[in-house]
């Protein structure tokens, strides 16, 4: 099974996880949350997301979600897992790839970050014509 930490700018991530679960269930195991905050010191939270790494590191693989690309979250994680085998990155995180990524975990590494992707970028819509498509006159 693939696990998963989510690293974010304060707790958007808790709540992307929260929200997740509510819709596909509880995911008990394989899913760490290490929120960034200007209230806990730099080396604080790359020691927590060391030891979240080390524990949650697997055969089958590792995601770590960033919320977008070029922030802390992002800085603080990439130098930690350059050099790890089966530890990818994923940016621009939102709910759409979380549920994907809770529902196929069963996937191999590359087809999940794959999935994860393309769900997130479905995501992304203008709605206006989605919802006018739907209105009869």
């Amino acid at each position: 099974m693939i696990n998963f930490i989510i690293v974010t700018h304060g707790e958007f991530g808790a709540y992307l996880v929260e929200a997740a679960e509510s819709i596909v269930g509880s995911q008990p195991r394989g899913v760490r949350v290490v929120p960034v905050s200007a209230r806990v010191s730099v080396p604080e939270i790359q020691q927590r997301l060391r030891r979240a790494i080390e524990e949650l590191s697997s055969a089958d693989g590792l995601v770590i979600f960033i919320d977008m690309p070029g922030g802390t979250p992002g800085n603080i994680s990439f130098p930690l897992i350059k050099d790890l085998p089966r530890v990818e990155m994923v940016s621009g995180l939102n709910l759409y790839m979380l549920l994907c990524a809770f529902s196929h975990r069963d996937y191999s590494l590359s087809r999940l970050v794959e999935k994860i992707i393309e769900s997130g970028q479905k995501s992304i819509k203008d709605i206006r014509p989605m919802y006018m498509s739907q209105v009869r006159h």
